[in-house]
């Protein structure tokens, strides 16, 4: 097995971080891997905003509610930007791209691009020895945080990533069996995969039971199942419609 499988299969959520910021010279590197990732048309709809203000980054922790927002060695956000390239056009041309721009083919172009950017910013920051979160608690308030970050039309903010040297060492949480993810040809029957589910729910639940910190008892079904019976930021719709973004 290479390294660089190693750290993907290696990879754990980071929540708790030592005292060191990251040089300038780490961040530019950990920019420029997410820049070689692939992207659609070479469109590259997404704008990365590190955050160095202290106060800012304060804000954003009130809006998380993680206090790994603020304390960390850096904080990246990942926005979905298709402003950069509206704004070059001439306002006759501009007319004519409004149609595309707002539709929903280019908002999931626009989210593919800022996740791939973000996964290969993660392999970066891991591979050399630094720990990552991913923040989607940052739509929490999504007006809030656009109002903060001063985005203009057509740019919405997506996530977070706290980057820093771990100050911790959590198990790796399970995943799902290949079999429940990995289809050939065709989707599997749901049925055909009830049994899977209930076996990755028992050792799931054991994960729970003995990890060395914040131990309880639940499976990944009963997880989802109160996931996705409490709807949370419903407010994101109607502002990314605001923001001119997936409206056809």
């Amino acid at each position: 097995m290479n390294k660089t499988i190693e750290t993907l299969l290696n990879h754990r959520s980071i929540r708790k971080f030592k005292d060191t910021k990251l040089t300038t010279e780490q961040i530019h590197t950990i920019v420029k891997a997410a820049q070689q990732a692939s992207t659609s048309s070479h469109v590259m709809a997404y704008t990365i905003i590190g955050i160095t203000d202290e106060n800012l980054k304060a804000e954003l922790k009130a809006v998380s509610g993680q206090p790994y927002v603020k304390d960390n060695g850096h904080l990246f956000v990942f926005c979905g930007d298709l402003n950069r390239i509206y704004k070059q056009a001439a306002p006759a041309e501009q007319a004519q791209m409004q149609e595309s721009i707002e539709s929903t083919e280019q908002f999931i172009v626009t989210t593919i691009d800022v996740a791939l950017a973000a996964q290969n910013a993660t392999i970066a920051a891991e591979s050399m020895g630094l720990g990552t979160c991913f923040l989607g608690s940052l739509r929490n308030d999504i007006n809030h945080v656009n109002n903060l970050l001063d985005l203009p039309e057509h740019v919405i903010p997506l996530f977070g990533l706290a980057v820093g040297y771990p100050d911790q060492q959590p198990e790796i949480k399970p995943r799902l069996p290949i079999e429940a993810i990995y289809h050939e040809n065709k989707y599997a029957n749901d049925e055909d995969q009830s049994e899977i589910i209930t076996d990755f729910d028992n050792q799931l639940a054991s994960y729970y039971e003995n990890r060395s910190k914040n131990a309880r008892s639940d499976t990944w079904s009963e997880q989802m199942i109160r996931k996705y019976k409490n709807p949370i930021r419903m407010d994101v719709t109607p502002f990314i419609k605001d923001k001119k973004l997936n409206r056809r």
